[in-house]
Parts: structure tokens; C-alpha cells; sequence
């Protein structure tokens, strides 16, 4: 599928307008795009006027058709040029024909692209990378250098393409699968909804659907990582937020802002405050509100409003021009300077900016006057409730909030975006009636200030010591409960179905071990094997040192012959935890020279996989702490992430039984040549089958045989030689050992209790 420029464009600044637009959705209007639409296409006129006069008569085109051939054309510069491409036609904005530099080296074309705003962001060094792929498609070459015109001075701006044409091809292959699938993407609001003319539409579906990107400031991530939790709606959001006591490490630090606290307190319809910072508002407030074209950094108007209530007095400094800001910046300091202990208040980070440039301009203020300390201890509202007070708004914009405490604006323009419509138009027309809506519109945003400034004055004057809130409309987050949805004990359910639904949820029979009859045998999940290589990056590498002789003949002529790696996953135990740790080894084999043996270093290679650490926790799993292997083998798999096959930890004991086979038999060795042994045997099931273990023990140290009869070949053979004092039961294959022997007084007095009961009972028959 071929995307066209304008779905492209529409592309980078949100997928739902350019799927709208491929599918002609009608547009409910949006006055800042209408707007900046026809300012583009004037601009574009007059940008293409501009670039004719540069280039004389003979060397400009009108629509021309570019294709290969196009290298031996006449013309410098072309306007409205037309390409081909994949059997469509597209069209140019402009483009220009550069000489080539020497022989040998093709023409150069450079494609044009124009836009009223003094600024150039990175989606317009897109859109032209975008019409330089489509040129280079259709002449045949590859087009890295491109042209934006821009500003009130026509300002040309040159870019170079190589490093966005990627990123361009990525976006391409992203519109052709979205304009291919038939179902709309998913919903998102985005900080372009007030420059698009489906925001209405948008605004509307969200709300409905309660959509999470209602709340500002939400980002794509976090929204994924919600909706991989099966958090779709803000009402759903609203019910995960804890309130949780901070860690006295971290309370001095700026507080986390919380999405779900902003949804608890939409959905409740109350404030919800964490803490209610100090506004110290104290002197005479002055409320400072500020309206500029930010593409130009140009201030026009400057509005304040002093005192409160009734007696607050409006003062606005309007500039014509940008020769005129200073003076209006004058005027300002001045007024600012007869007020008795001024403090400035203003909301949010433009006004910062604009105090801050000002004084880069035009000097600081002098030290003695009012103005300077006032601008020193500048109040941001802003920041008093970022973080600190959650209103019931979606976000915490002035109109917002000031619209929850019922503040109403009136007339127009309804917006920011809106002003620096009607202030292009003051200055086109010089209309009286659009400088008075733009002044009455700034001595409204100065009285909503003011009504937030007190709200915040209210919220912490009757906030109690003890934190218990008086207001109905106000919920403190110390005074909310903590819900925990966890609770131990037998839950009593209304309905008895419910119960049984409940208890399904604890079965793990049907899931692991019943499976659908069918014509074909259902495949089995395989499990991991021990072949599969670990993929892990490992912790260590150790390269073994080379021999300093030759076992074999003790000469020090030696040379590398080859080398070995291999990888040890064990694990590490530290002072609190236990972690994964891999080793690699580097073995290198070497050949003397004198006798032509070939070698390793002598105890520097193990065959083993697993090393020593792994082994031992796994056995104290399932000696010690009694755990079946299945378990063990799951856990260490998750714990650890080693990837083990069912039957692992089986095979690990066969290991560790050849690991410790050297300790197991100087242990039995120590017990055989002892002065003391205690020695029992006892039953054991194998399998359904009746087997032995022998218990062999002193008072430090025991040792296990296991035999699968109880015939005393066995421990007669191990004891041939056992002089010490034996202790064991009156079984008869102790009797043939030949050394000092004491009987077990625990079975002695069961015997002697069981001939004395016997011969009572004989007793008492013959009487």
C-alpha cells in the first residue's frame, strides 16, 4: 500500500487521525486547525513566489513529470512537481536541480518543503525526509540533502536526510499495516487533541469508554504495563491506589505523583491532599498572567491583578510589536515596584520562563526596587499541587481546576491555542474588538488564579494538627484506611455456587492431567532438557595458568596446543541471599617439546556442569528440608532461571553420591576402626519392594548402607576387623562379629518385658 503525504503527516502526530482520515471521516472543526491550515497554504503560496524570483525565467517548471530521465532536464527549480511512483502519482511541494560538482557526477535534487511557524520541529525534517524518499524512488538516486522554509522571514534551513530516512521507512511500514487492518487503532489521547479537528469526537468516545489517557501526564508505557494488568478504564485505575505510609529515608524528597489517586478523587468527586504545603502568601498578592507566541518568544501582553476580592486591581501592558516588549516589561516593573510588600503569583512553568528571559534581555531589575525581591520569591501554584493535592480534574491545567472551585471563563477565545489565533489577526487588521477579547480573556485567567491561590489558603488554614479534615469535600490521605482485599479465614459467601466456583479455582487436576479425547493425540509440552545451553552471560571468566614443567618428563619446554572452555553454573551464597553464578574456564592444552606428551594443567578441568554450591542446596532441599524433587526442580528453575528438565534433581543426587563417595568412605572408614559403634538396620520401600538400610553410628559421626536383603555377609565382612565395643540389637548376624559386644538396653528390657508377660500368661493357664 503507497502512503501519501498527508496520512504520513497525520501519522507522526496520532495514528487515530490518520486512520480517520484514510477512511474520510467527517470533522467536527477545530478553529486552531482551520486556522493554521489556510496560514500554511498562504505561506506555501508566497514561499513558492519567493523561491521563482531567485532562478531566472528559463530555469523554473510548472508541474513537471520527474523520473530517471529527469537528470537531463532544463529546468534549476520546479514547482508542484509530479512523481511517479509504484504506478500512482504524487506531487512536490517544490524542488531544485543542482550541477553537477565535476564530470562524472550526477545532478543533485533538493526537495523543498514549506511552514509558517518560526520553529521547525522534528516532524517537519520527517515530512521532508518522507518527499525526499518518494523523489529518490523516482529518479533513481539517493537524495540526502533537503530544504525547509519557514518563518516570518522566509528563513531556509538546510537538512541532512541520512539519518531520518530509516526512521521514515519504520513509520511508513507502521501506516501501511494500520491503513490494511479494518478495525480502528486503540483510542489515545495526546497533547495534539487541541490542534486536531476530531478532538470532539475523540473527547467524546473517551469519556465514554473512560479511557486512561483521559489523565495527562499517563505516558504509553504506563499504560501498556495497566493494560497488561487488565486495567482498561480510569474507574478501574481508582480502585489500586494504597495509601502507604513514606519511609522516613525519603521524606524529605519530592513526592511520586499517583495516576490512581487522581482517579480515586475523579471518581469520588473530592479532593484527595497527601500533604498541604504552606502557599506563604503573606504581603500583597499579586496574580501574574502572561500571553506570548511561543514560535517567536515574543510577550505581548502582561497582566496582573492586585489584592483579592472587590477591591483587586487589573493592570494590563500590551505591546504592538516586538520593539515594544521591553517597554511593557518596563512598564511592569514599575507598577510592580509601588506596591507595598508584593508577592507574585502565577501557575505553571511558562510564566517561570518569561520572568527568567526577561531579566536575560533587558538586565535585572535594580536590588533595592520591590519588583526584584518579588520576582526572587515568585510563587508557583503549580508546584504547591503537583504531587501534593489531587483535584477531581484530568489534569492539573488552570482551567481545570479553576473550573472544579466554579470559576466560569466567558466570550472568547476558550483556549491558548485560540489567543495566538486572534493575536495573528490583530495584527493583520489592527480590530480593536479582537485586542479588547484578548485582554478580557487575560483578566479572567488573573481572577482564576486568584480563586485557586485561596482555595490553596483555605485547604491548609483548616487543615487541624491532628489531620483530621472538617471539610466533607476534602479527604486527607493520612485519614484514608488502608483496604486489603487479601484476608485470612473462610471467606462466607452469599450464594453456595459461588463457594463451589471458589474452590474450582484450587484444582489443578483437570489443568495438568485431563486432556480432550480426539483423532489426534494431543501433543505433550516438552520440557526443557539439560542439553540446552545456558544462554546466560557469565559472571566470571578465569584463564588458568600454564604449567611450570612437564608431568611426564619435568622439562620446561612447553608450548599451547590447544584450548578448552568450559561453563560452571553454580551458585553464590552471600550474607543475605543466595544468587546464580556462572564461570567460565579457559583451559589450555600444551605439547612439550622434549617428549611430545600433550596436557592439561594438572587440577585445572572437571567434566562437571554443575559446580559444588548448586549440588549441596539441592541436596539439602530434599534431605534436610524433606522437599520432593518435582519441587525442587521447579523452584530452582524459577529462582534461578536455569532452564532444569523434569527428573533433574535425581540426577544430581547420582552426582553428589560420586562427589562425597570419598568422604562417605573415610567416615565409614573412621567408624570400622573406632572404640565405640552403634549398629541397627530397618525396613525400607523401594519401588513396592521390602529393602534394608543399615545404620552405622558413633557419637560424632553416622554412615548408611543400603542392601536389598537382610543377610549379615555384608556387615560381618565390614566389621571383620572391628575391635571397639558393639552395640546392637539380639540379632543373631551381630553375634559372629568377633569383638567385645554390649545388647541394646531398650531392646533388652522389651524382651525381658515380653518373657515376663509370656510367663504370667503360662502361669495363669495352669492354674
Amino acid at each position: 500500500m503507497v502512503v501519501s503525504a498527508p496520512l504520513f503527516e497525520a501519522y507522526l502526530e496520532c495514528s487515530t487521525k490518520c486512520w480517520l482520515r484514510a477512511q474520510a471521516e467527517p470533522s467536527a472543526g477545530n478553529a486552531y486547525a482551520e486556522w493554521a491550515c489556510l496560514r500554511n497554504e498562504d505561506f506555501h503560496a508566497d514561499g513558492l513566489q519567493r523561491l521563482l524570483t531567485m532562478f531566472p525565467e528559463k530555469d523554473r517548471a510548472i508541474a513537471p513529470r520527474i523520473s530517471t530521465d529527469a537528470k537531463n532536464a532544463a529546468w534549476r527549480v520546479a514547482i508542484d512537481a509530479r512523481l511517479f511512483t509504484n504506478g500512482l502519482e504524487s506531487r512536490l511541494q517544490a524542488v531544485e536541480r543542482a550541477g553537477s560538482e565535476g564530470r562524472g557526477t550526477p545532478a543533485q535534487f533538493i526537495p523543498y518543503r514549506f511552514q509558517f511557524a518560526n520553529k521547525v520541529v522534528k516532524n517537519d525534517k520527517l515530512m521532508l525526509a518522507f518527499d525526499a524518499l518518494r523523489l529518490s524512488a523516482a529518479v533513481g538516486r539517493e537524495v540526502s540533502l533537503g530544504k525547509i522554509i519557514h518563518g516570518d522571514s522566509y528563513a531556509s534551513l538546510k537538512v541532512r536526510l541520512s539519518s531520518l530516512t530509516t526512521e521514515v521507512r519504520k513509520r511508513m511500514t507502521e501506516v501501511a499495516a494500520l491503513l490494511a487492518d479494518n478495525s480502528p487503532p486503540d483510542l489515545v489521547l495526546n497533547r495534539h487533541c487541541g490542534q486536531c479537528e476530531f478532538q470532539a469526537r475523540c473527547r467524546k468516545q473517551a469519556m465514554e469508554k473512560d479511557e486512561l489517557s483521559l489523565l495527562s501526564g499517563i505516558s504509553e508505557k504506563e499504560r501498556r504495563k495497566l493494560h497488561g494488568k487488565g486495567i482498561f478504564t480510569v474507574t478501574q485505575l481508582s480502585y489500586t491506589f494504597r495509601p502507604r505510609r513514606r519511609h522516613r529515608k525519603v521524606q524529605g524528597k519530592q513526592e511520586k505523583f499517583h495516576h490512581s489517586l487522581r482517579a480515586l478523587a475523579i471518581r469520588e468527586n473530592k479532593i484527595h491532599a497527601v500533604d498541604l504545603l504552606d502557599p506563604k502568601l503573606d504581603g500583597t498578592p499579586v496574580y501574574l498572567d502572561v500571553e506570548g507566541l511561543p514560535d517567536r518568544d515574543f510577550y505581548y501582553l502582561i497582566g496582573i491583578r492586585v489584592g483579592t476580592g472587590d477591591d483587586a486591581v487589573q493592570h494590563s501592558f500590551w505591546a504592538d510589536n516586538e520593539d515594544e516588549e521591553k517597554l511593557i516589561w518596563r512598564e511592569f516593573l514599575d507598577v510592580l515596584s509601588r506596591i507595598t510588600d508584593p508577592r507574585l503569583i502565577h501557575f505553571g512553568s511558562y510564566e517561570t520562563v518569561f520572568l527568567k528571559r526577561m531579566r536575560q534581555r533587558y538586565g535585572e531589575p535594580p536590588k533595592g526596587l520591590a519588583a526584584n525581591s518579588a520576582i526572587e520569591r515568585a510563587v508557583n501554584l503549580l508546584s504547591l499541587i503537583f504531587a501534593h493535592i489531587y483535584f477531581p480534574t484530568y489534569s492539573n491545567g488552570l482551567k481545570e481546576i479553576a473550573g472544579h472551585l466554579s470559576f466560569r471563563w466567558t466570550g472568547s477565545p476558550a483556549s491558548g491555542l485560540e489567543t495566538i489565533i486572534w493575536r495573528q489577526r490583530w495584527e493583520a487588521s489592527k480590530a480593536p474588538s479582537l485586542k479588547d477579547a484578548l485582554l478580557h480573556y487575560n483578566r479572567e485567567d488573573c481572577e482564576a488564579l486568584g480563586i485557586v491561590a485561596n482555595a490553596l489558603v483555605d485547604l491548609n488554614r483548616e487543615a487541624p494538627a491532628d489531620g483530621q479534615s472538617s471539610r466533607s469535600d476534602v479527604v486527607r490521605m493520612a485519614d484514608m484506611k488502608p483496604e486489603n482485599p487479601f484476608k485470612f479465614g473462610r471467606i462466607e459467601f452469599a450464594i453456595p455456587d459461588m463457594d463451589t466456583i471458589n474452590k474450582a479455582a484450587y484444582w489443578d487436576y483437570q489443568r495438568e492431567r485431563v486432556y480432550v479425547k480426539s483423532a489426534k493425540k494431543p501433543p505433550l509440552r516438552r520440557s526443557p532438557t539439560l542439553t540446552r545451553r545456558h544462554k546466560a552471560k557469565p559472571n566470571a571468566t578465569i584463564d588458568c595458568p600454564p604449567p611450570s614443567c612437564c608431568p611426564t618428563c619435568k622439562s620446561k619446554r612447553l608450548y599451547g596446543h590447544d584450548w578448552k572452555n568450559k561453563t560452571i553454573i553454580d551458585l553464590r551464597f552471600m550474607k543475605h541471599g543466595v544468587k546464580r553464578w556462572i564461570t567460565s574456564h579457559i583451559i589450555h592444552r600444551y605439547r612439550c617439546q622434549s617428549c611430545g606428551s600433550t596436557f592439561n594443567p594438572s587440577g585445572r578441568w572437571t567434566p562437571a556442569k554443575y559446580g559444588p554450591n548448586l549440588i549441596a542446596y539441592t541436596i539439602y532441599q530434599n534431605i534436610e528440608l524433606g522437599l520432593p524433587q518435582l519441587r525442587i526442580d521447579s523452584s530452582m528453575s524459577r529462582m534461578f532461571g536455569l532452564h532444569l528438565a523434569r527428573g533433574w534433581s535425581n540426577k544430581i543426587k547420582t552426582i553428589a553420591a560420586d562427589s562425597y563417595r570419598c568422604t562417605y568412605d573415610a567416615i565409614l572408614k573412621r567408624l570400622c576402626s573406632g572404640c565405640l559403634l552403634h549398629v541397627d538396620e530397618t525396613t525400607v520401600s523401594v519401588r513396592g519392594a521390602t529393602c534394608y538400610v543399615w545404620v552405622l553410628a558413633s557419637l560424632k559421626e553416622a554412615a548408611y548402607i543400603y542392601t536389598s536383603t537382610r543377610e549379615g555377609e555384608m556387615i560381618q565382612a565390614l566389621l571383620k576387623d572391628f575391635s571397639g565395643v558393639l552395640v546392637s540389637d539380639f540379632f543373631a548376624a551381630y553375634d559372629a562379629i568377633n569383638c567385645p559386644q554390649q545388647k541394646c538396653l531398650i531392646h533388652f528390657i522389651r524382651d525381658l518385658n515380653d518373657a515376663i508377660l509370656n510367663h504370667l500368661t503360662t502361669s495363669n493357664s495352669n492354674d
